[in-house]
């Protein structure tokens, strides 16, 4: 029978055998391989690029996993949605954007309580952990032209109602939608802007720069406030809560890889909001790599070699 089987011409359905054979074979190798490859993401903007590559660059340095790296995904609703499907196993995330916008909680103003309130929701809702934080706050803010705050008197926000009726805010199309964006400042401040135009977070502080737009949300720790001569007006009724940064992992991948949450947690409190400030200038303002910013810092601090 072998020989007749043979004789029917099926060296090919041998060779299909073993070419099966050969793809399953690396099919498993390719399991056991992606088994120690972890995915970070982040959103589209300068700070979560330069976290992106740090954490990157301190896991690969600090363990024996290999990463996929995906900055600029999009917001935030983007970002953590590919968490949650498991296209992600972590990304850096702030606590007054979880509280507000994933957990639609209330804004709250204590820093330790939003954390401890945004960690204990997301292990219970999402199976996420929250690592420690960096120790930077990049909370929300307004700014505009230090020359028109001062010829306007402007100072705080509620400064600033009087006045919005006449200017244009530019900003990023998520904070025109979000609970603690301009649709929350409408309401705490009664705040009015003439006109509103979304646009790529970046683009704002050049057109306020420029005077083709008065105010534009701000990010506290953005290089550019003070590089472009602008000024961050005083939420003088508190109503953005602390935007702390840190990472959120999935917990299935912590199970498998403890590991990374040890080299992570070597960050805790090493970023100062200065100095996330000018770690964002090195790039938004001088032009450098996001990637090499990272991997400058992490060595100027003793992280990687």
């Amino acid at each position: 029978m072998k020989r007749n089987w043979m004789k029917k011409g099926s060296k090919s359905k041998l060779a299909g055998v073993l070419l099966t054979s050969v793809l399953l074979v690396f099919s498993v190798v390719g399991c056991g391989a992606s088994k120690d490859t972890i995915t970070i993401g982040g959103k589209n903007f300068t700070e979560q690029n330069i976290l992106v590559y740090m954490m990157t660059d301190l896991i690969k340095a600090k363990t024996n996993l290999k990463v996929v790296t995906k900055p600029n995904l999009g917001g935030t609703l983007v970002v953590s949605e590919a968490l949650d499907r498991g296209d992600l196993d972590l990304y850096a995330e702030y606590t007054g954007t979880a509280l507000t916008v994933q957990l639609k909680d209330a804004p709250m103003t204590d820093p330790d309580a939003v954390y401890q309130k945004v960690k204990q929701e997301y292990e219970a809702q999402k199976k996420i952990t929250w690592l420690k934080p960096f120790g930077f706050n990049n909370t929300y803010t307004l700014a505009m032209t230090k020359a028109a705050a001062e010829k306007n008197g402007i100072k705080t926000f509620t400064d600033l109602v009087k006045q919005a009726p006449n200017m244009t805010l530019v900003c990023e199309p998520e904070f025109l939608e979000r609970a603690d964006g301009y649709k929350g400042l409408e309401t705490a401040y009664g705040l009015h802007f003439k006109s509103t135009k979304g646009m790529d977070a970046g683009l704002t502080y050049n057109a306020v720069k420029t005077g083709n737009a008065d105010v534009n949300d701000a990010f506290a720790t953005d290089g550019r406030i003070a590089a472009f001569n602008l000024v961050s007006l005083t939420d003088d009724k508190h109503f953005f809560p602390p935007y702390y940064a840190a990472p959120v992992v999935r917990d299935d991948t912590l199970k498998k890889h403890p590991e990374i949450a040890d080299a992570l947690n070597l960050l805790a409190g090493k970023l100062s909001d200065e100095t996330m400030q000018q770690l964002n200038a090195k790039v938004d303002v001088d032009k450098q790599d996001p990637k090499d910013v990272a991997s400058e810092w992490l060595k100027s601090q003793g992280f990687i070699k």
